[in-house]
């Protein structure tokens, strides 16, 4: 089994930043696309941003420019530096991680983060 442990969450004023950490930990051999993910209460859980095994990334229009999602292959962990947050940036944020692990090496499971809460004050 795979864990993924999320941190760096918290509220902050209009215009501040904060930076995201997701961690897997388990029996991986190798994890592809890493993503996050958000859902604002009452609304569907979208994508923010996404990012392969090669570094290649992809944003949501509403963050593109504010947010830069990174990866540290050696430590098996997601980051999300979100800058000139904004209080439409407010919800529970999840990571998400595609992995393969070593007992099952032809196969590919999607692992979902416990999710942390942000909150950007008007």
């Amino acid at each position: 089994q795979v864990q993924l442990v999320e941190s760096g969450g918290g509220l902050v004023q209009t215009g501040g930043s904060l930076r995201l950490s997701c961690a897997a930990s388990g029996s991986i051999m190798s994890i592809n696309t890493m993503a996050w993910y958000r859902q604002a209460p009452g609304k569907q859980r979208d994508l923010v941003a996404s990012i392969s095994s090669g570094g290649s990334t992809n944003y949501a229009d509403s963050v593109k420019g504010r947010f830069t999602i990174s990866r540290d292959n050696a430590k098996n962990t997601v980051y999300l530096q979100m800058n000139s947050l904004k209080p439409e940036d407010t919800a529970v944020y999840y990571c998400n991680a595609d992995v393969t692990e070593m007992r099952y090496s032809a196969s590919v499971f999607r692992y979902w983060g416990q999710g942390t809460q942000v909150t950007v004050s008007s």
